[in-house]
């Protein structure tokens, strides 16, 4: 007789459910190449909707729409933001639209769900001396032992890289040695949905790589190939540069809270503001849409403006 610890709880998603969803995350993983972190997002989204269902004795297969909204309603309740739902919304729908064309539901419910309007931010940019300043901040102390020595010079390359070539923070975390190109100024990643790009490094990110591969990176390397590793010597992971990104800022900046997304938003903002084609800084970030690099040209004409009030006598 099975234990009450074996019997499914009343908030666990039906078995079929988590077949479905699992043969989903292949689908992202395998046929659509979707990043890791997008593939989670997408499966937490409709695991929640299963769990949600599974209380009404319903599944993903029987749900109709007002099922749907009544969960879409429950996570607004729950005090979720509107990005956020509207993110449960997009996972819905591709969810609906897969499992539809492969048979394995009968109609989409999906169809009639309405889409959340979401106020679109305008993303934080630090000024050309900001970005300086945080990134020339891990010095290496006169009396640092070889890990204390090897932590700094690991800090100011990952700062000097993510500011310089305008890396996502996962691209930073999954690089490997034989990507960095020092002779040629050039790195190679692999970035969402498995599009391969090389892109320049700057001349103060190879000579702070170069400093840490030949000083630091042996103190921590593990034997693997990645390009850097934490205080625990292990491959460095996207909350460890998140956490070393946000110290050195409220370090440097006064207490200004600072992200990875921070130093590729100003790249590219610094980069449009001293005159790249927005083709170039598209090709940059690897953007599969010129749309979503229109985002920093707002940035620059609120600069723009600033500098107009600041500067002419009658404004």
């Amino acid at each position: 007789m099975p234990s009450r610890a074996d019997l499914p709880r009343p908030d666990d998603p039906r078995p079929d459910d988590e077949e479905l969803i699992r043969a989903f995350a292949d689908h992202l993983a395998l046929e659509r190449r979707l990043s890791e972190h997008t593939v989670a997002a997408y499966r937490r989204d409709l695991t929640q909707l299963a769990a949600f269902l599974a209380r009404g004795r319903r599944g993903l297969r029987s749900a109709g729409v007002d099922e749907l909204r009544r969960f879409l309603a429950q996570q607004t309740t729950l005090g979720y933001a509107r990005s956020s739902i509207a993110r449960r919304v997009a996972s819905i729908r591709t969810f609906y639209r897969f499992a539809l064309a492969r048979g394995l539901v009968e109609r989409d419910p999906s169809a009639l769900l309405g889409r959340p309007k979401v106020v679109q931010r305008l993303p934080g940019v630090l000024r050309p001396r900001e970005a300086a300043a945080l990134v020339e901040a891990p010095e290496v102390p006169a009396d640092a032992g070889p890990l204390e020595r090897a932590i700094a010079l690991r800090d100011r390359a990952i700062l000097e890289l993510m500011y310089g070539s305008g890396l996502r923070v996962a691209e930073v975390a999954a690089l490997t040695i034989d990507r960095l190109d020092l002779v040629r100024g050039r790195v190679t990643v692999m970035g969402k949905g498995s599009k391969e790009r090389e892109v320049p490094l700057s001349e103060p990110a190879r000579e702070a790589l170069a400093a840490y591969l030949r000083s630091g990176r042996p103190e921590l390397a593990d034997g693997s190939s990645a390009a850097f590793f934490n205080r625990r010597r292990r491959p460095i992971g996207t909350r460890d540069i998140r956490r070393l990104v946000g110290r050195y800022g409220r370090r440097t900046l006064g207490g200004r809270q600072v992200t990875p997304h921070t130093l590729r938003h100003s790249f590219a903002t610094h980069l449009l503001e001293g005159g790249a084609d927005i083709r170039v800084v598209q090709e940059l970030l690897g953007h599969a849409s010129v749309a979503t690099t229109q985002r920093y040209t707002h940035v620059s004409r609120t600069r723009l403006f600033d500098a107009y009030r600041r500067s002419h006598p009658r404004a």
